[in-house]
């Protein structure tokens, strides 16, 4: 068994690479060609955290996986992370353990490398200044993957403590030349932004459909089992799309509170989700059809794409002669 651990995967794992990687695997997936069973989550309730189980086969790179990952949004009180996870490969012929390799490094990743890939299709091609909400893994991720696919000239950091703001965006600035600002969260810090990426464990909607302006496009990547980042107005006004709609439409903890709540509340139907990402990169439904409209990327996570980079990341090794052989 190989194994490599998260300053491995840092430099193994080509962020460019793998955004070119997920559109194929998408595809894939949303033609029911991958075998991906619905996430199992163990809840923790004591301490409002879980741990959940994600297997898939991807036929194409014939990867056959399983990522172990827990998810305790207290953790940022603890100095910790929020998501710590495992991800164990196996060999497709045989069933044999192949690899293991830190999770978490790969899953802050190829999260930003969804939201980049969704924003290559569905932001406005001239979209230039980016609002990041969160101060955590993923939004330092989403600055470094976003501006890979949109010639983003401004970044704003907008959080409810101002100094972890204004932290991140110093070193956002400093780490990627990029004019980077910290705002206080209100409807000021939205206005004239172009592509939005909430990051957040929020319980409560920290975007609001208020304050959307035509042309927006929003990615959204957090998941809180009592909670969600986006108000109801926001998916109504939103074109919608999702990774699969039964991941996203799956009961809490595993899918989206952001529509199964604004579903339950009468705001928009199951019928809402426009699309898969992988729809649009087969061409099977449409992306953006207009420069006024308001995107919506609407993220849960799916094992499809810890797969695809675990694949990238197994072969980088292989080329380069990285991680070690382990017995157990």
């Amino acid at each position: 068994m190989l194994l490599l651990n998260r300053r491995e995967i840092e430099r193994l794992l080509d962020p460019d690479r793998l955004v070119e990687s997920l559109g194929p695997a998408m595809a894939e997936l949303s033609a029911g060609h991958v075998s991906m069973p619905a996430r199992v989550a163990a809840q923790v309730g004591k301490h409002g955290g879980l741990l959940a189980t994600m297997p898939v086969y991807l036929p194409s790179p014939q990867v056959l996986e399983t990522k172990l990952v827990s998810v305790f949004p207290q953790n940022a009180a603890r100095g910790l992370p929020s998501h710590q996870a495992v991800i164990l490969v196996f060999d497709p012929a045989t069933g044999s353990l192949r690899a293991m390799l830190d999770g978490t490094a790969i899953t802050a990743v190829r999260t930003a490398a969804g939201s980049a890939l969704a924003t290559r299709l569905l932001a406005r091609p001239e979209a230039r200044t980016l609002a990041i909400v969160g101060t955590g893994v993923q939004a330092r991720t989403h600055a470094q993957a976003i501006p890979r696919v949109r010639p983003v000239r401004e970044i704003r950091v907008i959080g409810r403590h101002h100094d972890r703001a204004a932290a991140l965006a110093e070193e956002i600035a400093h780490g990627l030349g990029v004019a980077a600002k910290a705002y206080d969260w209100g409807r000021g810090a939205f206005a004239g932004v172009d592509i939005i990426c909430a990051t957040t464990h929020s319980p409560e909607p920290v975007v609001s459909g208020e304050w959307l302006e035509p042309g927006m496009h929003i990615n959204s990547v957090g998941l809180n089992a009592q909670g969600r980042e986006l108000d109801g107005e926001t998916v109504k006004r939103a074109l919608v799309v999702v990774e699969t709609r039964a991941a996203a439409l799956a009961p809490a903890p595993s899918g989206s509170n952001d529509l199964l709540w604004a579903i339950r509340d009468g705001l928009v139907g199951e019928d809402h989700i426009h699309a898969e990402i992988g729809e649009l990169i087969s061409g099977v439904r449409p992306g953006r059809t207009s420069a006024q409209q308001i995107t919506l990327y609407k993220s849960v996570g799916v094992a499809a794409q810890d797969a695809v980079a675990a694949h990238l990341v197994l072969e980088a090794a292989a080329e380069r002669g990285v991680g070690r052989e382990l017995e157990i």
